[in-house]
């Protein structure tokens, strides 16, 4: 599978224990968060004993205590080798004292790059999927630093928002899709902007990706193949023809607008993982949203959260107990006779766990 090795390892040799937060968070969060532990727990030996830590978060934490990311959250994570985010419903009008747990907690652990594979799962085991790519998002600036503004005038109301993109959050996240794609079998890295109208900061994001590959040491990124695709034809090529991209590294939103998009192509937004990934920490979260519509009625979609649980045992390390979980997670969709009505099944959300695990 394409999700193997998505992205570098950090050093395992040492760990004795694996300290994983848990963070549900809103909606069907609380649903499928534990999906992903019992998904995590049934790999028994291939990973170091657990202790998992509940925390909160989200918008219903703050409709009952008036805070989105309690302090007592932040710091418990500082002490935890890894994380799950579940999803965070968060309001489409102004709530006065809200912001996004999930824009906050990145920021703050530093987790600079959102990695979304997104893989197909072919019909037979060894045939290859009909789409494979990764979108490699840049997870700190863009126009999630938040800062908006409103003023009145004699012909209405105007509002502004601040778009910051730096060189150094550019490079950073140029430089790991980079490694993501020299890892890949292609290795081909698509950079994502609109520079034709934004050739200030695009055109800063641009530059500062392909000079990743330039200055690297000894020709690290000499074997990695550079395209660009403007941000509009870059969505409309996805659906056209997406066998053309393997590694896509954009900006804030733009890599949040076509991840979701790519999702279109595998059938659900409920089968594709994430991590939030940084030097030093790793959060898994599924791309889907809370799905206040569904929430509470055991029929959530737990394939994402499941899968990035793998990917993030991935990140640290633990390659055979994420290939296990992946594999048990194939096998069901290859099957189809287990599958919540996202994809056209019948199933329950803790009949597809059971399943997952059955596999594992």
């Amino acid at each position: 599978m394409a999700f193997h090795a998505p992205i570098r390892t950090m050093a395992t040799a040492a760990r004795q224990s694996l300290k994983v937060g848990l963070i549900p968070a809103d909606g069907i969060g609380k649903e499928v968060i534990p999906a992903a532990r019992a998904a995590i727990e049934a790999l028994g030996s291939d990973i170091p004993k657990l202790e998992f830590v509940d925390l909160q978060a989200g918008f219903e934490l703050f409709a009952r205590r008036g805070t989105a990311l309690p302090e007592e959250t932040v710091e418990a994570l500082q002490e935890c080798n890894c994380a799950l985010f579940g999803a965070v419903s968060s309001p489409i009008k102004k709530v006065t004292g809200y912001s996004s747990p999930i824009v906050a907690l990145r920021k703050k652990l530093d987790l600079y790059a959102n990695v979304r594979p997104v893989v197909s799962v072919a019909a037979n085991a060894g045939d290859k999927p009909s789409v494979d790519l990764v979108v490699v998002r840049e997870n700190t600036e863009c126009l999630y630093v938040k800062q908006e503004t409103i003023t009145s005038s004699e012909t209405g109301r105007e509002a502004r928002a601040t778009r910051l993109i730096t060189e150094r959050a550019s490079r950073r996240i140029g430089k790991m899709a980079f490694e993501i794609a020299l890892k890949r079998p292609r290795k081909q890295v698509t950079i994502i902007h609109k520079s034709n109208v934004l050739s200030v900061t695009d055109g800063l994001f641009r530059e500062s990706v392909r000079g990743v590959s330039h200055s690297a040491e000894d020709g690290r990124y000499d074997g990695v193949r550079i395209e660009e695709q403007i941000v509009d034809s870059a969505v409309y090529r996805l659906f056209r023809e997406p066998q053309i991209y393997d590694v896509m590294v954009a900006p804030n939103l733009y890599g949040d607008i076509i991840s979701d998009a790519a999702a279109a192509l595998v059938g659900s937004l409920g089968l594709v993982p994430s991590v939030n990934a940084g030097d030093n920490f790793v959060m898994g979260e599924p791309v889907h949203g809370s799905a206040p519509d569904i929430a509470g009625q055991d029929i959530a979609n737990p394939l994402a959260s499941i899968r990035s649980a793998a990917l993030m045992l991935r990140h640290l390390g633990y390659g055979r107990g994420a290939d296990r979980i992946d594999s048990a997670v194939d096998t069901v969709i290859r099957e189809g006779q287990v599958l919540t009505p996202d994809l056209g099944g019948k199933s329950k959300t803790q009949e597809v766990v059971a399943e997952v695990l059955k596999r594992i």
